[in-house]
């Protein structure tokens, strides 16, 4: 274990960097609606909570189902979502990721905008990459703003 701040904290900033950029590659391929690279962000043994769904999913498989019943049934498509706020905490090889999400969605009534809030939690896997282990994702509250800069 490093005793030098000065290399503990370049340590610390380039794990929230890592962090941040596999937060990035999962919205950019959420945004583009690119469902193989977005489910690649995700662990097989991740869990999802979604405010719009019933129950908690247990697996990323359950996941996949659910989305393919979004797009056959619902005719989800994602058009764009923006990312803003972002802020990241990094415990050892977990990082806890949130932010808010502006997404425009295609379904049954038309497009629409979705605010959101999100919660990702992110696991360093053997090989070093950060995939997600747990998504959580809640409406933004009445009476909250949106962040102002969004990131695509």
């Amino acid at each position: 274990m490093s005793t030098d701040p000065t290399t503990d904290h370049a340590a610390a900033q380039a794990t929230e960097h890592a962090v941040l950029a596999a937060a990035e590659r999962l919205v950019r391929a959420f945004a583009a609606h690119d469902t193989e690279a977005y489910f690649d962000a995700f662990d097989p043994q991740a869990s999802f909570i979604f405010h719009a769904h019933p129950e908690v999913l247990d697996d990323r498989d359950a996941y996949r189902r659910l989305w393919a019943h979004w797009e056959q049934v619902d005719g989800l498509r994602i058009l764009d979502c923006r990312s803003t706020a972002r802020q990241v905490r990094v415990l050892g090889d977990v990082a806890i990721f949130h932010h808010q999400v502006r997404t425009r969605v295609a379904g049954p009534d038309g497009p629409c905008v979705l605010d959101e809030r999100e919660t990702i939690v992110f696991q360093r896997a053997p090989d070093g990459r950060w995939r997600a282990v747990h998504e959580h994702l809640s409406p933004l509250p009445a009476g909250a703003a949106p962040a102002a800069e969004a990131q695509p």
